[in-house]
C-alpha cells in the first residue's frame, strides 16, 4: 500500500492528474468574477453585488496559497528541460507575487468594506484592472507550460527520463 504513495505515475506524479490546475482555475474565475461584480456594482448601484465580490476575494485568497503549494510540489516532479526552465522560473515568481497582491487587494477591500460597504473606489477598480491583467499574464504562462512545453504529459515525461530532453 505504501507503494502507492510513493510510486509516480506515467504522468510523474504519486496521483492521477495534476491538482494545481484546478484550484487556479478557481481562482482566476473567482477573482475575474469579484472584478466584474465590482464594476458592474460601481456603475449600476446594486451594491449587493459589492458583498459578492468580498467573499469572492476573500476565497480566492485563500485558495491561490493551496494552488501554490500544489504548483510548487508539481513543478518538483516535472523535472523541466532546459527550454521550459525559464518560463516555469516566470510563472512562479509570478504566482507567488500574486498570493501578495490578492491578499493585499482583498485586505484592502476588507477596510472598503468596513467604512462603507456601500462605495467602492475607482482606484479600487483600477487595482482590480491591474490584478486582472497580471492575471491574464498568468495564465497565459501556465498555458505555455502546458500546451507549449507539455510538462507533465506523457511524452515529454517519457522523453525526459529517455535523456532526450537536455
Amino acid at each position: 500500500m505504501l507503494e502507492n504513495f510513493t510510486s509516480l505515475n506515467d504522468h510523474n506524479l504519486p496521483y492521477p492528474d495534476t491538482i494545481h490546475p484546478i484550484f487556479v482555475h478557481f481562482v482566476i474565475a473567482m477573482v475575474l468574477f469579484s472584478f466584474f461584480c465590482d464594476v458592474i456594482g460601481y456603475f449600476t448601484g446594486k451594491t449587493r453585488l459589492f458583498e459578492v465580490s468580498w467573499w469572492n476575494m476573500s476565497v480566492a485568497t485563500l485558495a491561490i496559497f493551496i494552488a501554490i503549494i500544489f504548483g510548487q510540489f508539481e513543478a518538483g516532479l516535472a523535472h523541466p528541460y532546459s527550454l521550459a526552465k525559464s518560463v516555469l522560473n516566470l510563472h512562479t515568481l509570478i504566482g507567488w507575487s500574486l498570493s501578495g497582491i490578492i491578499a493585499g487587494i482583498t485586505a484592502w477591500r476588507y477596510v472598503i468594506r468596513t467604512r462603507n460597504p456601500q462605495k467602492v473606489p475607482i482606484y479600487y477598480l483600477g487595482a482590480g484592472l491591474i490584478l486582472i491583467l497580471i492575471v491574464g499574464l498568468q495564465v497565459y504562462l501556465g498555458d505555455q507550460l502546458v500546451w507549449v512545453y507539455g510538462l507533465h504529459t506523457v511524452p515529454v515525461v517519457e522523453a525526459v527520463k529517455d535523456g532526450l530532453l537536455p
